[in-house]
């Protein structure tokens, strides 16, 4: 073997290193920190294809190494951190391992590589998606986090005339750990300032806001997610508009829409209705069962709907549910705020 030979074999050495020790780190945070199967398969099987090769190819490669006469082993770039957040360590493994696709795409040119440089092409075109699907997860965690205990709709009609704001406050003095906003009638001129509003108020206190139906109004109030039905804007096509911190939630009635909401990009899946409820006398009711079916078959966070009270909240999260939306069980009572602090004491009982 020639001297070049050699030192072109310890580059393509060190840039499978690279490729296979930065996919597995985006690998473990997919797995282990975000619980995806789809994006921990992609990376699984993207590292498998790319790393693993025939063991005289190997063998080659693990004896064309001088670790001890390697000159990069005591440079440190100037940028380098000692400490960095997660979103920034998930782009600088993706940028070292697509970086180093290219150095193999090249290299694969070279006849005697006995590589194919299209499949390192493919690769790193792929990996360009991964890195946004998977950093995009990372972002909405923090806000997925709050989706647990009481989940309060500000809904415009059942307030009766009463202010958003100090109707949310109220709410979230008591307990409630999301806010959304839902309103079937007003202008979303008149929306715009109460949702502006909403969003300050709850940023003051880390309540995530939701915003029911309107994206155009989430993106203009910069609030923290949208809320869809099945009869509203597909979640797939949401997904894709919204920025990539955004989270978005789905009601479901059934099993089957549930699975087609995670599966296109939801972030929690609410369920109802529950029980009959005064707020939406057509809506179908589901019960505990279809409750607990849906926690079979999804990951994420549920929010159950529909005519959950005080006295029944405790056995709903019993049935698998997260979080419990209401509007009547709290904006109806003459108290928001003890009223909503009564729904959390339920559900603290059963923690």
């Amino acid at each position: 073997m020639t001297s070049a030979e050699l030192k072109t074999l310890r580059i393509i050495d060190a840039n499978l290193n690279r490729i296979g020790e930065g996919l597995r780190l985006l690998e473990d945070l997919a797995r282990l920190l975000l619980n995806d199967t789809g994006l921990t398969q992609q990376l699984k099987t993207m590292r498998h294809k790319l790393v693993k090769g025939d063991w005289p190819f190997n063998r080659q490669l693990v004896q064309s190494r001088d670790s001890e006469g390697d000159v990069g082993i005591n440079i440190e770039a100037s940028g380098d951190e000692k400490y960095r957040e997660l979103p920034i360590t998930v782009v600088a493994n993706a940028r070292r391992v697509q970086e180093s696709l290219r150095v193999m795409e090249e290299l694969a040119k070279i006849p005697e590589s006995r590589l194919d440089p299209e499949k390192f092409k493919q690769a790193r075109f792929d990996l360009y998606t991964i890195e946004q699907n998977l950093l995009s997860k990372l972002l909405r965690q923090d806000k997925l986090k709050h989706i647990v205990g009481l989940y309060v709709i500000i809904d415009t009609q059942a307030l009766k005339g009463r202010c958003h704001i100090e109707v949310a406050a109220q709410a979230i003095g008591g307990g409630a750990k999301a806010i959304q906003l839902r309103d079937k009638l007003s202008s979303k001129r008149e929306l715009l300032p109460v949702a502006q509003q909403l969003k300050n108020l709850c940023a003051e206190h880390d309540v995530p806001f939701i915003i029911n139906d309107h994206l155009d109004l989430v993106l203009a109030a910069d609030a923290d997610g949208l809320h869809l039905g099945q009869e509203d804007l597909p979640i797939s096509v949401a997904r894709k508009l919204l920025p990539m911190g955004k989270i978005l939630g789905c009601s479901t009635r059934t099993v089957d829409q549930a699975t087609a909401a995670e599966s296109e990009g939801a972030d929690y899946i609410a369920v109802g209705s529950i029980y009959p409820t005064p707020s939406k006398e057509t809506a179908e009711v589901v019960g505990l069962d279809r409750l607990r079916q849906v926690r079979q078959v999804v990951t994420l966070p549920l929010v159950a709907i529909g005519g959950i009270t005080r006295d029944n909240a405790a056995e709903v999260m019993a049935a698998g549910a997260d979080s419990v939306a209401v509007i009547s069980a709290v904006l109806g009572a003459d108290n928001v705020e003890d009223a909503a602090r009564q729904i959390v004491a339920r559900l603290e009982t059963k923690k």
